[in-house]
């Protein structure tokens, strides 16, 4: 599926939507889609794309995401609807057919970050621990043995 943000004011290129779950908003490090407007939250909302269906799901975002003019929490996008993120302002377009190859594979994949767990003795981190913690405890609290 195609799936295209086309900006209604200003001219700007399109923005296509390529990947299932697609975050917009305003902090680079963080969003899909960044848009460097102060009306724009941090983590403005979620796109997802699913079965040839655009599903648009607000972030909790200061001014709000709109969809044809009333503002949304969550909701389904058709083509040729208007998308507002706080002001400004996209026409959906969606249709068949793949989407077109990313330039260049490092920018979609420039948000992936690789964490390295260090193993860890679990026998050592627990060994101060009391072997029955109920007997060592200070608390006033008794249990009712049944």
């Amino acid at each position: 599926m195609r799936a295209h943000l086309i900006p209604i004011k200003g001219g700007g290129r399109p923005i296509q939507i390529t990947r299932d779950v697609t975050l917009v908003g305003r902090q680079d490090s963080l969003c899909d889609i960044c848009l460097r407007k102060s009306s724009i939250s941090k983590m403005h909302c979620l796109i997802v794309r699913t079965d040839g269906l655009l599903f648009i799901r607000d972030l909790g975002s200061t001014n709000g995401t709109k969809v044809n003019g009333q503002r949304v929490i969550r909701g389904a996008l058709l083509p040729g609807d208007e998308l507002a993120f706080a002001g400004e302002k996209f026409r959906v377009e969606m249709g068949p057919g793949e989407p077109d190859p990313e330039p260049d594979h490092e920018a979609q994949n420039a948000h992936t970050e690789v964490i390295v767990v260090e193993p860890v003795d679990l026998n050592e981190q627990f060994s101060s621990y009391p072997p029955d913690p109920m007997d060592a405890s200070n608390s006033d609290v008794k249990f009712i043995d049944e």
